[in-house]
């Protein structure tokens, strides 16, 4: 992404709320040496002049810290943007009306960038933003990755009149005998979401069902997400083997 007059303004939000239940304080918990957000601050510094990347929080520490790593925080998020109920899309449409008003200017796409998804490079980014503007047809492009097993293949639920009995979850597997022969899934794994900004400010609820989506797919190993202890713990060791990226860490660095 170089400085240019026909590159899109892209304002880059990092929501990172206080309020975690899966793993409390995890957005600051270290991570090879930085706060876990650190490492989406760092990444984020690299797309380019023409990403405006803000954290979005309600919480006092969290800010405190991402200022550290040189993240803006230009404002606190409202309390009632903060809690388990607040849609993503309410979230990013205030952080876009807020920092247009702030900023004085329009922006024409919005990033998001989960501090819990840090396994990302840069070009997949740019790939996301290329393949956007590439094709007006879309609303946002977003990462999707193949994971290592196919849910048509070997998804099951009980059956519904209640019992120890299953039945496939999906219809597309039945009658297929082959792993080879089921159909391909991609899951959206949350590395990266962009979209237009027109599209943020009309967005009401679920962005996937209000829009029309394209994707970029990336490899499992760039596709962590941290939920809970033990996530965090399986990136760690996948970090430190080598096995998923981190922006700024080589494996090597720790063995000098």
């Amino acid at each position: 992404m170089n400085e240019n007059s026909s590159e899109p303004k892209i304002l880059a939000v990092i929501p990172a709320r206080g309020g975690s239940k899966g793993l409390p304080g995890k957005n600051i918990r270290p991570l090879m040496g930085k706060p876990l957000i650190a490492h989406t601050i760092l990444l984020a510094s690299t797309l380019g002049p023409n990403v405006r990347t803000i954290v979005s929080t309600d919480d006092a520490g969290i800010a405190a810290a991402a200022r550290e790593a040189g993240a803006d925080v230009p404002f606190l998020r409202p309390a009632e943007l903060a809690n388990d109920t607040a849609p993503m899309s309410v979230v990013l449409r205030h952080a876009l009306q807020t920092m247009e008003e702030i900023d004085g200017t329009t922006y024409d796409l919005v990033l998001l960038l989960d501090p819990t998804s840090p396994t990302r490079i840069a070009s997949d980014i740019a790939d996301a933003v290329e393949r956007l503007a590439t094709s007006p047809e879309l609303d946002g492009v977003i990462s999707v990755s193949e994971p290592s097993f196919n849910p048509i293949w070997v998804g099951v639920k009980p059956r519904t009149e209640g019992g120890h009995v299953l039945e496939r979850y999906f219809e597309e597997g039945t009658g297929v005998i082959r792993r080879q022969d089921v159909p391909r899934f991609l899951r959206i794994n949350g590395s990266f979401y962009v979209w237009r900004a027109e599209y943020i400010h009309r967005l009401e609820t679920s962005w996937f069902d209000e829009g029309t989506h394209g994707y970029v797919e990336i490899p499992e190993s760039r596709s962590f997400s941290i939920d809970d202890e033990g996530e965090f713990l399986l990136l760690e060791a996948a970090v430190k083997a080598g096995l998923a990226p981190l922006p700024g860490y080589s494996p090597k660095s720790e063995e000098d």
